[in-house]
Order: C-alpha cells, then sequence, then structure tokens
C-alpha cells in the first residue's frame, strides 16, 4: 500500500533504500523526501530515539479547543485498536486518546505517554513528523516508516492551523493497525481538524471573525464550479513558496491593506517567479470595515485576468480573484493575529488540479490599524522566538552568532558583533574602550567588504559603536552618509560600504550586571528607508536579551577554564624514565564540562611499573579535585607496594569515606555531590613479563600482542569504588615482549549515538597493527574511535612492554646458615665486576650481607638474593616470614640495631613487599654512586657481625 511503478512492497522498497539502491518511481515522492531526509540526518533504522520534553502546555488554547473533538473521537472508536494524538507545533504529543483502553498497558511509553517528540528529525517517517514537514493531510503505511518500531502500523496525520495566523499549531494524528487502512478516516480526520480549528477560531476577537466571515460568505457567494465550494481557508496549493517570498506577500499585503483600495498588483519574487496580489474592500455584517488580501498563483497555462475597478461591481469578491486551490500546499506562516494567513482548497482535489491557479488567503484586516499590527506582532514573534533561540549554547562566540542569525533579515541586512578580549577568554573587561575583537560577521550575503571575524578592532572615540559604549545607550544614524564620526574611522572602507547599498545603522552596547560585553551592530541595505525609533528599541531588546546569555557564557567559559587548569594539574605533567615500559597517553576534557577522568604510571620497586586509571562520577570542581584526591592516594598506597587488589581495598574504603564525611546532614538537602569512581590498576614486571590486574567497576583493558592480535581480556569486574562489601579480585597474564597494554576511561566507548559492542569493534581495529609506537596508536584511537564531539572526558593510556634481559637478572637460593653469606659476598662480586658496576661493589657487598644476615637471623628459610640491573641496581633479599624490619636509632652502647640505618645511608630506596609465599626487601643503587659514602659503610663496618 502507498507505492506504485514496478509494484514493488514498501518493505522491499524500503530494503533497496537503504542498501543505497535507487526507489525513484516506486514510492511516493513524499516518502522518499522524507527517508532522504532522515538518512541525512543521521537516523537509523534501529536509532530513532525521541527526545522527551516536559515542557508541555497542557491548558493551552489547543488543548482546550481539541477537548470536545477528541473525547467524541475516542467515543466513536470505543472498542477500536485506534490511536488518537494531538500533537504541538514542535511535534511534541500533548494528549493520546485510545479506541480500546485496555490495551495502554501493552503500549510502549513512546505510543502511550504524552512528552515524546516526534518530529521527522528525531523519528525519521511518521504521521506526526511528516505532517510538519509537508503541511498537509498525510497517510503513512507500514513499511513506509522510517523507524522499524513502527513497520507494523499505519496513520494518519493532519496540521490543526490557526485560520487567522496561518500558523499550524499542531497535528492531529490517527494510528492504527496497517490491517484496518481505510480511505475513509482521512474525511474524518478533516473534519476533527476542521472542528478544532474552528474552536481556535472562536477565541479570537469578534472583530477579527466578523471579517473573516465576511470573507468566507462572499466567496462561498462567488464559487462556481470552477472554484472551491466550502470556503473553508486552507493554504496555498503547490505555491513552492519559502518563509522569505511569504514575508514579501505579507508586507505588500500589508501596504494594500493600509490604503483601503481595491487593487490588484504583480509582486515580483527571488526567482523569477510573480505572484498577483487582489484586495477588495469587505463589511462583516455588524459592520466592521476590513480589506481582504488574496494571493493567484498563475500556471504555466493560465494567465490571470485582472479586471479594472470600473469593471467590477462592489459587493462579494468577483469570481475572477477567486482562482481554485489544489491539493498540496505551502502555506503563509507567520502571518500576524487578525489576518487570515491561509488558503483555500476545494474538497476532493487532488493532483490532477495542479494545471489550475492556486489561490489563498494573504491576510484580513482593518485599515490603518494592519500596519502597526503586523510591526508589533512581528516584533513579539522575533522577540519570543530569540528566547528560545539565542542562548542554546554556553559558547560565547556561537551565542553571538545566534544574536546576528536572528536579527538578520527580520531587523536588519547585516550584523557585526564586537566583543572585548577578556569576554571571549571567561574574563571581566578591564578598559570598556579597548580590546576590542571582530566575533561575528553576518548578513544577506557574503561579499559586503566588513572588518572579518577574528580580528581586533580599533574604533575611534567617534564611532557610533564607541559613543554607544561610553552612555551605555543605542545610537541610531539613519543615514551613514551624513554620519563624520563613522566616516571618520576609514574614509576609505565607509566608501566600501556604502557602494554596497549601506545607508542606516544601529550601535547597541551588550550590557549585563552593570558591565559591557561588547557592541551589536545593524545595518540597513535593502529597504531603502532608514531605521527609526522603533528598531532602535527593538535592537536593544533583542541585544539585552542576548547580553545575558552571553554573560551566562562567559561565566560558564571562566569557571570551565579554572577547573580545566585545576584538573590538568592535577594529572600527570610528565612520565619517568622507564625499561619496563614505553608510554604515551591523550586527555580531552567533555564539551560540556570538565570530569574526574584520571590515569597515572607509578614507577615501583625491583623495576616494576604500576599503570593506573580511573574515572569519578559527575563533572565540575567536585569530580576535579575528587579525582586529585583518589590519584594522589593511589599513589601512596603503590608506595606500600601492596598488590592491585589491595590497593582498590583501600581506595574503595576511602572512597566510602569520603562520601561519609562529605555527605549533607540535612536529608532534604539538594545535593550532588555523591561521590563514586571506577578505577584499573595493573602490575607489569618486565622480569618476568607478568602482568597482574585488577578492576572496579571500570571497562576491562585491551592486549594487543606482538603480532597485532587483539584482546579483551575476562577480567574480574568488581564494584564501583564506594560501595564496600564485596571483595576485589586480580587476574594474571603474560606479556610477550613489544606487547601494548591499552587503559582507558568510558568517554572512549560510550556514546549514545553508538552501541558499545561496535565501539569496542572499533577500538579493536584501530589497536590491531603490530610494531606500533605508542604514540601513533592513541592518535589512531582519537582519530577512529573517539566521538567527534565528547559528551565525557577521555583518558587513554597505552604502554609497550619491554623485558628485562636476562643476563642482567641474578638468582640465588641458600639454606639459612650464616657461613654461607660470605659466598654469597663473593659471587655477587663477580656478578657485578661482569656487568662492570665494580664502583657499586663494595657498597652492595656491604648492603647485602645486612639484609642476608638479618633473614638468616630473624627470619625462616630458605632465602633467595636476587640482582636487577635496569636503570638502577636492585638487590633483593626474600625469605618465608612476615616479620617486618624497623629502621631505629642505635644507642651508643648498642651492640646493635646499626644494620637497617646502614641499608638506607647506602641505598636511594628501600623497602618491604610481601609476597604469597613470605617476604622480599629491596633495596636501589644509584649506579653513580655519590663521593664519601665508603666512609659512611666504614663508620659501622665493625657493627655488621657476619662479615669475617
Amino acid at each position: 500500500m502507498g507505492l506504485m511503478g514496478d509494484g514493488i512492497g514498501p518493505a522491499r522498497a524500503r530494503e533497496r533504500f537503504l542498501r543505497g539502491e535507487s526507489v525513484q518511481g516506486t514510492v511516493r515522492g513524499s516518502i522518499l523526501s522524507s527517508w532522504q531526509r532522515s538518512q541525512s540526518l543521521g537516523l537509523s533504522p534501529e536509532g530513532c530515539e525521541l527526545p522527551f520534553r516536559q515542557d508541555l502546555d497542557l491548558d493551552g488554547r489547543l488543548v482546550r479547543a481539541a477537548g470536545p473533538v477528541l473525547d467524541r473521537l475516542q467515543s466513536r472508536f470505543t472498542g477500536r485498536n485506534m490511536n488518537v494524538s494531538l500533537a504541538d507545533g514542535r511535534g511534541a504529543v500533548l494528549q493520546r486518546r485510545f479506541g480500546e483502553v485496555s490495551a495502554v498497558r501493552h503500549l510502549a511509553a513512546i505510543q502511550s505517554v504524552p512528552g515524546f517528540v516526534f518530529a521527522e528529525q528525531f523519528g525519521g517517517t511518521n504521521g506526526i513528523g511528516l505532517a510538519l514537514a509537508e503541511r498537509r493531510l498525510i497517510n503513512v503505511y507500514g513499511a513506509e516508516h522510517f523507524a522499524e518500531r513502527s513497520q507494523s502500523n499505519a496513520c494518519s496525520a493532519i496540521p490543526v492551523r490557526d485560520l487567522l495566523s496561518g500558523r499550524i499549531e499542531g497535528i492531529l494524528c490517527f494510528g492504527y493497525p496497517i490491517a484496518e487502512a481505510d480511505l475513509a478516516l482521512n474525511g474524518v480526520i478533516r473534519r476533527a481538524a476542521g472542528a478544532i480549528e474552528r474552536r481556535l477560531l472562536e477565541q479570537s476577537s469578534t472583530r477579527e471573525r466578523a471579517l473573516l466571515q465576511a470573507y468566507l460568505d462572499a466567496r462561498r457567494r462567488s464559487s462556481t464550479g470552477a472554484t472551491t465550494g466550502n470556503g473553508q481557508p486552507g493554504e496555498l496549493a503547490e505555491s513552492g513558496l519559502d518563509w522569505r517570498d511569504q514575508l514579501i506577500l505579507e508586507e505588500k499585503a500589508t501596504d494594500l491593506i493600509a490604503s483601503s483600495q481595491r487593487a490588484a498588483v504583480e509582486v515580483p519574487l527571488p526567482g523569477g517567479r510573480r505572484v498577483t496580489l487582489l484586495s477588495r474592500p469587505v463589511t462583516s455584517s455588524c459592520g466592521v470595515e476590513g480589506v481582504v488580501i488574496e494571493a493567484v498563483l498563475p500556471t504555466r497555462h493560465q494567465r490571470v485576468a485582472v479586471h479594472s475597478e470600473a469593471d467590477v461591481s462592489p459587493g462579494p469578491l468577483a469570481p475572477q480573484a477567486l482562482a481554485p486551490a489544489v491539493a498540496e500546499a505551502g502555506h503563509v506562516p507567520g502571518a500576524v493575529p487578525g489576518r487570515a494567513a491561509t488558503a483555500v482548497r476545494a474538497p476532493g482535489t487532488d493532483e490532477r488540479t495542479a494545471e489550475r491557479a492556486t489561490s489563498g488567503l494573504v491576510l484580513v484586516g482593518e485599515p490603518g490599524v494592519g500596519r502597526y499590527a503586523v510591526a508589533a506582532r512581528r516584533r513579539l514573534e522575533l522577540l519570543s522566538e530569540a528566547s528560545t533561540r539565542i542562548g542554546t549554547t554556553l559558547d560565547v562566540s556561537h551565542t553571538a552568532r545566534e544574536l546576528a542569525e536572528m536579527a538578520v533579515p527580520r531587523l536588519a541586512d547585516f550584523v557585526t558583533i564586537d566583543l572585548f578580549e577578556a569576554v571571549l577568554s571567561g574574563d571581566e573587561p578591564t578598559d570598556p574602550h579597548a580590546d576590542l575583537h571582530r566575533t561575528v560577521v553576518h548578513g544577506f550575503r557574503g561579499d559586503c567588504p566588513f572588518y572579518p571575524a577574528g580580528e581586533r578592532v580599533d574604533l575611534r572615540p567617534t564611532t557610533p559603536q564607541l559613543r554607544c559604549l561610553a552612555g551605555r545607550e543605542p545610537v541610531l544614524e539613519p543615514d551613514l552618509r551624513a554620519a563624520p564620526g563613522w566616516i571618520a574611522q576609514d574614509p576609505g572602507h565607509a566608501q566600501r560600504l556604502l557602494d554596497h547599498n549601506v545607508h542606516s545603522l544601529i550601535a547597541v552596547p551588550l550590557l549585563a550586571r552593570g558591565m559591557a560585553l561588547g557592541v551589536a551592530s545593524f545595518y540597513r541595505s535593502r529597504d531603502p528607508a532608514p531605521f527609526g525609533d522603533d528598531d532602535r528599541s527593538l535592537a536593544q531588546e533583542l541585544t539585552t536579551r542576548a547580553a545575558i546569555c552571553i554573560d551566562n557564557a562567559r561565566r560558564y567559559t571562566r569557571e570551565h577554564t579554572m577547573v580545566l587548569a585545576l584538573q590538568r594539574s592535577l594529572l600527570p605533567q610528565r612520565f619517568p624514565e622507564l625499561n619496563a615500559v614505553e608510554v604515551a597517553y591523550r586527555y580531552l576534557p567533555a564539551e560540556s564540562g570538565v570530569g574526574g577522568d584520571w590515569f597515572d604510571v607509578i614507577p615501583l620497586s625491583s623495576s616494576r611499573v604500576a599503570l593506573v586509571v580511573g574515572d569519578v562520577v559527575g563533572h565540575g570542581l567536585h569530580a576535579a579535585a575528587t579525582m586529585g584526591r583518589l590519584r594522589t592516594a593511589a599513589r601512596n598506597f603503590a608506595e606500600l607496594d601492596l598488590a592491585p587488589d589491595e590497593v582498590l581495598t583501600h581506595l574503595d574504603n576511602l572512597v566510602g569515606r569520603l562520601d561519609r564525611d562529605e555527605g549533607s546532614e540535612e536529608p532534604s538537602a539538594d545535593s550532588t555531590d555523591i561521590i563514586g569512581a571506577t578505577c584499573l590498576y595493573a602490575i607489569y614486571d618486565p622480569a618476568s613479563q607478568q602482568c597482574v590486574m585488577a578492576r572496579a567497576g571500570h571497562h576491562p583493558p585491551a592486549l594487543v600482542r606482538p603480532d597485532g592480535g587483539v584482546v579483551f581480556p575476562d577480567l574480574p569486574g568488581g564494584p564501583p569504588l564506594g560501595l564496600g562489601g564485596l571483595p576485589f579480585e586480580t587476574a594474571e597474564f603474560h606479556l610477550p615482549e613489544g606487547s601494548q597494554i591499552v587503559l582507558y576511561t568510558d568517554g572512549v566507548v560510550e556514546d549514545r549515538h553508538r552501541d558499545i559492542d561496535t565501539a569496542l569493534d572499533q577500538l579493536g581495529r584501530a589497536l590491531a597493527h603490530p610494531n606500533r609506537p605508542p604514540e601513533d596508536t592513541c592518535e589512531a584511537v582519537i582519530r577512529t574511535v573517539v566521538p567527534s564531539h565528547p559528551a565525557d572526558d577521555i583518558a587513554l593510556l597505552v604502554a609497550r612492554t619491554h623485558a628485562l634481559d636476562p643476563h642482567r637478572i641474578a638468582t640465588w637460593e641458600l639454606p639459612a646458615d650464616p657461613s654461607l653469606v660470605s659466598g654469597i659476598r663473593a659471587a655477587v662480586t663477580r656478578q657485578l665486576a661482569e656487568w662492570g658496576l665494580d664502583e657499586v661493589a663494595f657498597a652492595t657487598e656491604l648492603l647485602l650481607s645486612e639484609l642476608v644476615t638479618n633473614a638468616i637471623r630473624y627470619g625462616t628459610g630458605p632465602v633467595q638474593v636476587r640482582l636487577l640491573y635496569d636503570r638502577t641496581l636492585t638487590c633483593e633479599v626474600s625469605d618465608t616470614s612476615s616479620t617486618a624490619p624497623h629502621l631505629r636509632h642505635a644507642a651508643t652502647t648498642d651492640e646493635g640495631g646499626r644494620g637497617l640505618f646502614l641499608v638506607a645511608q647506602l641505598a636511594q630506596a628501600w623497602g618491604t613487599r610481601y609476597t604469597a609465599d613470605g617476604k622480599a626487601i629491596w633495596a636501589e643503587f644509584a649506579l653513580e654512586v655519590p663521593g664519601g659514602m665508603p666512609g659512611i659503610a666504614e663508620t659501622y663496618f665493625d657493627d655488621i657481625p657476619a662479615i669475617q
């Protein structure tokens, strides 16, 4: 149903379209156009997510007018599987009625709950969205819907207009199973929409309704078989008029109403088209005198015959002026209340009437009132629209551009906006007369020679811009040719602007909270009339509203910059040089605000390295500060040489304490500072090439093998930090040399426009390149995987592993026998000589004697001695006991207690690491021994009884 041409069904046509094949001629033009628009918007049949709005006018004039009609429709459809919806002009559903009420509980929320927006830009091809786009009665059947969820349904939808303004106030839509499709429903929905429109009309003034009724009565009396029979306003059929064309017609119609004369005027439009406006006085039954303006668009086969006033007798409108209307339409939106801005269409017309002339009602009004009413309504509409279109983002430059786009062309032909440099960076301006930067240049054409955007603007005090900043009031220059202060700024530049017919200017200061942010300049060129006082008032009101939004964006920019600076100061500025891993990283803050993503690379004992990545819940200053505390805590716990699961346990306890300490004491307080975080902690040992990991609610890492294979290991998840109660588990993996460990936060792979599995597949493909440096890997991931406009922070850490040469590892095992200490000392000395480290041999022998003696005396055997030759020389002595050594100061008469003090003096770092079998005491030597170190050793030489 709904297809033509080669007879294929709608489902097959849709499949061909989605495969990129041509379906021209096999599907209705309106449906194909909607599919193409939906695809160009980036929508997918499986992912048409409808936004939900809560700012609905549930008691507005549309709902009040439609209520009884919807009640009647619900009664008529009782017991039928019929869904009646009323949506507003944005496509947001205001009310739903169901013929079978019991079926509601089986429907999805988007089919039963008011508030979801069915505009085409969100939902693709559907009844409400297509009726808004096509501005006429439409039917959508089954597979003609773009979204998969609607394939079994059909719908009919029709716009509901204000008969006086012509504006679409809402959409009435019938939804039903495709098996119950019936063309008779088109008549029902037309009558229902007409009833709602009449009830809307009843809410207008008596004078407005009287004038419109007089016009309709005259039209009905003058109608013939070739014209419309019901006289009801419709829309200009197949006019092809865009809003600019309609604005031209409205302005000319306003002049005709003000002249109060019967006339026929041919109005030229861009593109070579011409429209005839017919004007005739009309008098209502109660004596209200008005003027009717009707537009006639002849086809290529028909010219409009306009009778002179002498040929047309007073009374009803002449039939020649009332050419018939046809089916499809564009109308004249935005007409002013008090004027009917809609067209007339006869019932039963179809596409075969396309050869007839198109006519439509443009305006109905009273002479002398129309001009001022139209101007006032346009100003109100512009200000109302500005309140929703200016300030949609918290970007200073973008907000300024929104002001310019609102003003062109309805107020000015060109707009330039100059902001102080401090405002662009988020600060308050200190000098209200200097450092202005051209931020926006916008106009109806792009070749006007204004100073370009992005450059500094040095203005003289005599210019209207600086005069308005000094006086804090708008400055109107009605004739720029007679504005010496403006011309004196740059006579050559001024002449070039005048040559482009720029002739009138309004300069308005951007003021917010008593502070000047910059200046907006409005120029006129197309209209030969100069700006007036009303234009100045409108420009001031428009600029005042925009200035508040610009100031909000400025303050947000300052706070965002401060938080970003804080976060970057809390993140690693550089990493130490390590042989175990080669590291690269990226951090990208979210567009909407700084978050709490962090990462770190922490050197550990025995050439090992810890890799950490985490994500704090929330955004802003609190998240950044919490991130800094957790990163500091993680480094402190790492210094204790704890296993990954133990580090996460300590962090979990810390987050829980922070949450309790910072929680609101008042249960009703509006506190959003709930602390929570995810974390992944990994330790890589280059000696064994083993990597031990544990995670707390974080995404598992990606491991890239040297051959390019990518795996996401099955690492036990664990709860996020702060929940407590559950233990964390570790997993151990062998990583061949040249492997890559890729740690990342959820901003890399999570995006509401993309499935998580798809993102992980993209990440795997980006990583599957062997022998690539970590820097190149980071660039590839950012370029191909990360969303172009990230909604969350992104932290990425890539570490390529290296193995410690086995020839640089020496290990000895010996039983707990003091007599073997001297043999170990000799073996160590020989090994150091082989490595060419004779300069540290004496200190190493001395330190190792103390460690081995303590292990034999206070620990349990067997004892293991290991030397690691990396950037530093590490000595390890392990035993199977868990007793910990303690550094203390020995008294002069004490026989012992100086051994660990000597170790601390000889080594640049030392500590204890507990293992599954006991403990290991380690000490690191710098490979360049400071002068005087042997003298320190000799001071305590006699205190080591094991040396013989």
